[in-house]
């Protein structure tokens, strides 16, 4: 420390220096950081990527059986309603 220059600027200079060095250290945590989650992510999405595709198959082929499924089962009703519109209007003609 200088004795020629009053404490509270040696302080302050100190202070400068400790938060300069700490932000270079933080700076080259997180450089390190997001190499490491580069390296993670392209062996992991490869995995994720298969994954992906397969769950949206398998839920693309459950939405048109549930779809076929309605469908049927729509046109059922509708044709049970049409036959029974059919026998009302018969027996109304008949009078």
């Amino acid at each position: 420390m200088d004795d020629d220059k009053p404490i509270t600027e040696q302080a302050m200079e100190t202070v400068t220096t400790a938060v300069e060095a700490t932000k270079d250290a933080a700076v080259t945590a997180v450089k390190k950081v997001k190499k490491a989650a580069k390296k993670v992510a392209k062996k992991v999405a490869p995995k994720k990527a298969k994954k992906a595709k397969k769950s949206s198959k398998k839920a693309a082929k459950k939405s048109a059986k549930k779809a076929a499924k309605k469908t049927a089962k729509k046109a059922v009703k509708k044709s049970a309603k049409k036959a029974t519109k059919k026998k009302k209007k018969a027996k109304k003609s008949k009078r």
